[in-house]
This record gives C-alpha cells, structure tokens and sequence, in this order.
C-alpha cells in the first residue's frame, strides 16, 4: 500500500471477517481465565513482553489491550517499521527507552540538541540512571563510550527546526542504535527507519491525535526492541489508554490530509513573516538557504507545519505577541486543527539549561487547518 492508503487501512485488516466496519472499543480491566495453566502461560508471554497468541487470555489492560495493538500496528505500517509499543504519552514512551538502557547496562546516551524540553530536561537531571553526554552533529562519534546505549536527536528540530542528516548521524553512531523524535515530521513526511534509525519517536499527542483531544507517546522499532520496551511497559503501567488508542488510530486516517493541509498554510505564513519587519529571523525549512544539506525531497517530503521566529524587538516584543493574538491561541503543545503560539524559553523548554534554551526572542507556531489569511490577519494585527 502507498502511505495514504496504510493510513486508512493500516490495522483494519480484519475487520471484514469480524463482521464489523469500525474497530469495536474495548475498556475491559480484566479478562477471564480459562485455567491456571493457561493464564500463567499468557501472562509470562505478555509481562516478557511477548505479543498472545490467538485464544490467549489477555489477562489484565496493563500487559495488553486490543485497540492499542491496532494503533500500534497501524503506525508501524506508516513508519515502515516491524513493531510499536505505546504509552500514556510521549514522555512515558521516552521513559520506558532510557529504562531499557540502565536494565541493559548501557546508560550512557548522546544526545543531540536542539531538542524537546522534557526530553532535554529527563536526560539532564539523570533521573532514571541515564547520564548524557551532549554532542553537535560531527562530534557524535567521538563522544561514544563503551557503555553508551543510545544517540538521541531530534529533527526538525523543536523549537528552531533545524535539520539532521539520519543517514549520516546513523553512519556516525555505528553499533549504537539511534533514537528520533519524529513529532514535527510525523511519518507522512519522514520516515528516519528507512534511513537507519533504529527507534522513531513519537509525541502521539500532537499530530497523530491531532485534535488536543488526547495525550499519547509510541516507538516504533523493530522486533526485538519492541519486546523491551513491552516489558518496561508491562512492569511501568504505563498502557495508553484504550480510548485514547482507538481515537489515535482514527486520527491517523486524516493525518496525510490534515499535515499536507497544515503544511501548506505554514509555507503561505512563514513567507509573509519573512518580509515582515519586524522579524529579525524566521525559521522554516521550505524557506531559501535553511536546508543547506538538501534534504528537502531527499530525506523529507516536505518542511512541515511548524514555524519560528524571533523577533527584532527581542524578549518584550515575543512577550507581546503571544499575548495579543486572538484567533491564534496561546498555548503549548502543537499539530492540532487549531494553530497555536507560544515562547519556548518561558514555557515548553523553561527547564533547559541556561547555555542551551531557545533564545528570548524566539516564538514558536504551529500551524492549523485555518485560512492562512486569516491567520495572517491575527499576526499582523499582534504585530
């Protein structure tokens, strides 16, 4: 199947046979148990993270749910990977990965930054027994230890949407396997497995849901990774919730339609912001000389729907702006059908560390399904 096509289709497959249209919503906390044998078995399968056999009892929500492995499988389809595992969100997905590296006994990570300030702030504090060396794109290889388990990057790259060569960044990893935050991107326009990456991360909450509605995170990876991080699952709780599941894998038969959309808006506005003066830079890579490695079309199939930029005015008048939109809200998050504005520094990458937080001048939005005019209209009149 073309991607489109996965997108509508992708873990429906048996819905034909059940007799059904749409995927039922299964809420259940607890399953029966036929007998001791069988359960023990079904639950040594699914808490080692392994995937139940037909007939299996599923045992308990927290080892398995229906509706996430569909959502699981379908997003698996569109990333062009073997598996998924899902989360309670984003960061719990996250969690669950640096989990695996201290279980594994490779807690030592590279990462990359810019990045997600949650993302940033987990490896920072070493909370759960990671430490983290921080490394530029070229001094990857260098910084690699004997116990480093992980490279972690982000691109584009949240807020400033730089972009990272995947091909060249796992060249330079070598053994270690590479982790990308594929948020902004999302598999309709990049997929970082097909470039090497061996774990795509996802904040599900944003364009995946795509409607503020929900919060959820996923990995897709491959066989064996992904039966890790069901184990750290299994042992964590921290299940997406099967509403939310079944919401996700409705959303993402819109999702090509809804970032296609999204990302036409985001082009028509950042070319307006970028011949406004008030504007001392703006940040997209659609726009000329901000995608100096061509990866437009090589590693992407498009810039996205994000944009930043900072303004000539510096921290007062980006404290201004945020403030004096009207149809544009201010608030975190981002790849909803609504746009939305906000300062990073303030707000998303506040706990980053001071030598590496997104400047006082720069605002971040995401763009919506609106009419870009109306949404220029809103910008011109803050401005």
């Amino acid at each position: 199947m073309k991607g489109d096509t996965a997108a509508v289709h992708a873990g429906r497959e048996d819905l034909t046979a059940l007799g059904a249209h749409v995927p039922s919503i299964d809420l259940s906390t607890t399953y029966p148990v036929t007998d001791l044998a069988s359960g023990g078995d079904a639950y040594d399968t699914m808490a080692g993270g392994g995937r139940p056999e037909a007939g299996m009892s599923l045992v308990y929500q927290r080892l398995w749910n229906p509706n996430v492995d569909r959502f699981e499988r379908a997003l698996a389809r569109l990333e062009g990977c073997e598996q998924a595992v899902a989360y309670a969100s984003g960061m719990a997905a996250l969690s669950a990965v640096l989990l695996s590296l201290v279980q594994a006994g490779t807690p030592h990570v590279v990462a990359v930054r810019p990045l997600y300030g949650g993302t940033d702030h987990v490896l920072a504090s070493g909370l759960l027994g990671t430490r983290v060396t921080w490394a530029e794109p070229d001094q990857v290889a260098d910084a690699l230890t004997a116990e480093t388990g992980l490279v972690v990057a982000e691109t584009p790259a949240n807020p400033s949407l730089e972009l990272l060569d995947l091909s060249a960044l796992v060249a330079a990893a070598g053994r270690v396997p590479v982790l990308i935050d594929n948020t902004f991107a999302t598999p309709v326009l990049q997929q970082p497995g097909r470039h090497g990456v061996r774990l795509v991360l996802h904040s599900a909450t944003k364009y995946l849901g795509g409607h503020g509605d929900l919060m959820g995170g996923i990995v897709a990876t491959d066989a064996e990774w992904a039966t890790r991080l069901r184990h750290i699952r299994a042992l964590t709780g921290a299940l997406l919730h099967p509403l939310a599941a079944y919401q996700l894998h409705r959303g993402l038969q819109t999702l090509p339609v809804r970032v296609r959309a999204q990302q036409q808006h985001a082009a028509t506005v950042a070319d307006w912001l970028s011949r406004r003066p008030e504007m001392a830079r703006v940040h997209y890579p659609g726009l000329p000389g901000q995608d100096p490695q061509s990866l437009l079309g090589r590693q992407l199939c498009g810039p996205g729907a994000m944009v930043s930029f900072r303004l000539a005015g510096g921290f007062d008048a980006a404290a201004r702006l945020v403030s004096r939109t009207r149809l544009i809200t201010h608030a975190v998050s981002l790849g909803g059908v609504d746009s939305l504005i906000q300062h990073p520094a303030s707000l998303t990458h506040r706990p980053v560390a001071a030598d590496a937080r997104p400047d006082a001048d720069l605002v971040r939005m995401s763009v919506g399904l609106e009419d870009p005019e109306d949404l220029i209209t809103d910008l011109a009149q803050a401005l």
